[in-house]
């Protein structure tokens, strides 16, 4: 399985799992010039922009150390620019969280959900 399709299954699976964790998905693989983000699902009032890392086993670093300052700042851009296309969603909270999988190519993935992983003031 190929990076990318590999990337796309797990999107899939946490997707899922967040819907039957009570999000609604309002948003899947929202792409602008400053890059691309995973989810956007509504917990409850507040916007949850939901990135999707997925790690092989082996890998140098986990799934949740992919998420660095760089990779933040290209959420936290692309965000603001879902919310002047939504103005419908500017009112309410965000939140950024992370779904790290790692040693996604076994059978005995390991995944964690750290919901509020960062705030804008992280690397804005």
């Amino acid at each position: 399985m190929t990076h990318r399709t590999n990337g796309r299954v797990w999107e899939e699976r946490v997707y899922e799992y967040l819907a039957q964790h009570g999000l609604k998905i309002l948003k899947h693989s929202y792409h602008c010039r400053f890059g691309e983000l995973d989810l956007v699902c509504a917990d409850g009032d507040t916007l949850a922009i939901v990135e999707v890392r997925s790690r092989a086993a082996g890998s140098i670093a986990s799934a949740l150390e992919t998420v660095d300052a760089r990779k933040r700042r290209k959420l936290i851009q692309t965000t603001r620019h879902l919310l002047m296309r939504h103005p419908e969603w500017a009112e309410r909270p965000v939140r950024f969280d992370i779904v790290a999988i790692d040693s996604s190519d076994t059978c005995n993935a390991q995944y964690a959900w750290i919901k509020n992983a960062f705030d804008t003031s992280d690397d804005a």
